[in-house]
């Protein structure tokens, strides 16, 4: 959910926290940056930005030509380390995979992080033709439909935390305009167990999405089914979509219980039990 700014406590290690920061920079739509670049995403002095950058140069997840920087492939170790160690693909994609069989969809399971939600598990098809996702691509939880079915079962709290942080941005003319509107939408989903958003992010695709959630009633994951407008509209995508992907999820729960590491680990609410661990 929402990032923690409380201020760092002793054990904190703000160093690591803007090399991270660094290495987190790149993406899709900015492949390489200069110093000064890269200075301006992360909101650090250049001269501390250099010296991130000198030790990733010495580690190897960061590359340079002439005066821009990029990501080496060295730097896909870090999450596929994550992958490997919890079994992600092996507990997930088969279900997905056949749920794409059936209906012919894309795919995908995704979690809350921060604002977004974060690809683990993304099965393409031939009808696919909106822009590449890859798995750990993060996308505004709000403007999806499985960000939404994630957020609409959050504890109050953390909701209305959420809510007042959020930077609430307009991509297409379907896009959900205010925190007013978003509020009642997320109350929908509670109470329906579904989301469906259309054209609000790309105007040529629809996703419908319910949630997958763990032992403890903890909403902890969601999976979706993707295809295209032209393909299929909204009400015929509830009515032959929703009771497989619904199938799907209780499948994945049972995956989970036999994965107690892996649930423990997509659960945000073990991190924050975890974290007042950490720091008694």
């Amino acid at each position: 959910m929402a990032k923690n700014k409380s201020k760092p406590d002793r054990e904190y290690i703000t160093s690591l926290e803007r090399g991270l920061s660094v290495l987190r920079c790149f993406s899709r739509e900015e492949p390489e940056m200069t110093i000064s670049e890269i200075s301006a995403v992360v909101g650090l002095n250049p001269a501390v930005v250099r010296r991130c950058l000198h030790t990733l140069l010495r580690l190897g997840y960061i590359g340079k030509q002439g005066k821009l920087f990029l990501l080496r492939p060295q730097a896909m170790s870090l999450g596929s380390a994550f992958l490997e160690s919890m079994d992600v693909e092996e507990t997930f994609r088969p279900t997905l995979q056949e749920l794409s069989d059936k209906t012919g969809d894309t795919t995908s399971l995704a979690v809350l992080t921060d604002y977004d939600i974060m690809f683990l598990v993304y099965v393409s098809t031939v009808h696919t033709i909106h822009h590449y996702v890859g798995v750990g691509q993060r996308i505004p939880a709000y403007i999806t439909a499985m960000g939404r079915a994630l957020l609409a079962f959050r504890p109050k709290d953390e909701l209305d935390n959420f809510m007042q942080e959020l930077d609430l941005k307009i991509y297409t003319e379907k896009t959900i305009p205010s925190k007013a509107r978003l509020k009642q939408v997320l109350k929908q989903v509670n109470k329906l167990g579904y989301a469906c958003a259309q054209g609000e992010m790309d105007p040529n695709i629809i996703s419908l999405a319910v949630p997958v959630f763990g032992h403890d009633g903890e909403a902890v994951a969601a999976i979706n089914c993707s295809t295209t407008t032209v393909r299929m509209e909204k009400e015929a995508m509830i009515a032959t979509r929703l009771g497989p992907l619904r199938e799907a999820a209780k499948k994945i729960e049972v995956e989970l219980r036999r994965h107690p590491l892996l649930t423990h680990s997509i659960s945000s609410r073990s991190w924050g039990d975890s974290l007042k661990t950490l720091t008694k």
